[in-house]
């Protein structure tokens, strides 16, 4: 089949944006851990066990973001404007009723949990102390998803872009000052982090009732955006139950340990959030050009992604690689956690173009709403690889190398399933609705 292509100038016009409001929020716990950091290896362990924790928040409910992109897409491919609206109308109704059952749940067990992934009583204490506030905005982190997603769909990529930025810009001035200047110290760093959701969210509500449409909850749509969200929850499930391991494990280790891994993990998860605003790109693509029933068009922006992902990729892992000696600098001057972070770092490096074309083809099938297969993938992918060495790890003392050994596997087992499912074209049904 002959396939069609879009021109660059529109993939990279709604890509650019999209890295610009993924990379904010983890920018953002960049500048915090390195605020952070600077208090020393204590406070650095405690954030890096409740950010872990936080982070549940968002990447266990993507279809909020991702899945309302990919109704939204196929509708406003179909000319249905005002139906793609809709789609983000009910996902923030679920994102504000989700998130208040987190807030509470949350507030009742950061105790319990912290205790559990932390290796000591001292880590769990200030693990604890960051998470009670940083909780608090639960329900605005899933409000600002649903936004992006919704608008991802009907192709306006600026103002999300504005919102975020504006929101974590005013915390990351903040979070300095808190720490710092008012002498808040772990704790500062957790206001700021929910100053930055109340501005953002605000933002996004805003948008969504100068649209015009009925704001009126329709437990019908619902239901079916649950039904999607099922398998993204399950799928993420699979991310963060390795994740989760692998902090725990770390943590087990020694404080430097975990201290060198919420480092290198957060860079790791900065520079996804790059490789992922492409394929952003190529949600809002490929379910619009679905949605209007134009097949080779999906096809064909999918070869592109796919091709701009592992060019990305190879750039990034060379750039880490040059700066492997500096830049580890400017988030701690603890020698324990600088020591133990080049047994991550390499790993971290030569994954990079893996992951470019990983996260290329899990947009494309993303847009094509094609939520069971990544499940699937995903979870055999956990089982198999990055699940068994994390434990290892713990039983036989191998320490970030055999952490960062299963995340390796974890990810080769992963292109090799959607370079199978992308090459086999089963993924792109046509049609408003999937």
């Amino acid at each position: 089949m002959i396939v069609e292509q879009v021109p660059a100038k529109r993939v990279f016009g709604l890509a650019v944006p999209a890295l610009g409001v993924l990379a904010a929020e983890p920018l953002y716990v960049l500048v915090d851990t390195a605020v952070v950091g600077h208090l020393g290896a204590l406070p650095l362990a405690g954030l890096a066990v409740g950010g872990v924790v936080l982070a549940q928040v968002s990447t266990q409910l993507t279809f909020l973001s991702y899945g309302t992109t990919s109704r939204a897409a196929r509708l406003h491919g179909a000319g249905r404007r005002a139906d793609a609206v809709g789609e983000g109308v009910q996902a923030t109704w679920l994102a504000l009723a989700v998130g208040l059952v987190l807030l509470a749940a949350g507030q009742a067990l950061a105790g319990p949990i912290a205790r559990v992934l932390a290796g000591s009583a001292d880590v769990a204490a200030a693990a604890v102390s960051w998470l009670r506030i940083a909780l608090c905005g639960a329900p605005l982190i899933l409000v600002t998803m649903a936004g992006n997603g919704w608008m991802r769909g009907v192709q306006d990529a600026a103002r999300p872009l504005r919102f975020v930025l504006v929101g974590n810009g005013i915390s990351a001035v903040a979070c300095p000052l808190l720490v710092y200047g008012a002498g808040w110290g772990l704790e500062g760093s957790a206001v700021a982090n929910v100053a930055a959701q109340v501005v953002s969210a605000g933002l996004f509500l805003r948008a969504l009732v100068a649209e015009g449409i009925s704001l009126r909850p329709r437990p019908s749509v619902m239901r079916t955006q649950l039904t999607l969200g099922r398998d993204l929850v399950l799928r993420s499930f699979a991310f963060q139950a390795c994740f989760v391991s692998a902090a725990a494990v770390a943590a087990r280790t020694s404080t430097a340990a975990v201290g060198a891994h919420q480092i290198v993990l957060q860079l790791w998860t900065f520079l996804s959030l790059v490789l992922d605003s492409v394929a952003i790109a190529a949600q809002s693509l490929v379910g619009a050009a679905l949605g209007a029933g134009h097949e080779r068009q999906a096809r064909g922006v999918a070869g592109q992604i796919t091709r701009y992902g592992l060019i990305f990729g190879c750039v990034l892992c060379l750039l880490f690689g040059l700066a492997s000696q500096v830049l580890p600098h400017a988030f701690t001057a603890d020698p324990g956690v600088l020591r133990e972070i080049p047994h991550a770092w390499w790993f971290f490096v030569a994954l990079q173009p893996v992951a470019g074309v990983v996260f290329a083809l899990d947009g494309v099938l993303l847009g094509a709403g094609d939520a069971g297969f990544l499940r699937t993938a995903t979870l055999a992918a956990a089982a198999v690889g990055f699940l068994p060495l994390i434990w290892f790890s713990l039983a036989f003392g191998w320490g970030l190398p055999g952490i960062w050994t299963g995340l390796s596997l974890f990810m080769v087992l992963r292109l090799a399933a959607v370079v199978l499912r992308w090459r086999s074209g089963r993924w792109a049904i046509v049609g408003a609705v999937r």
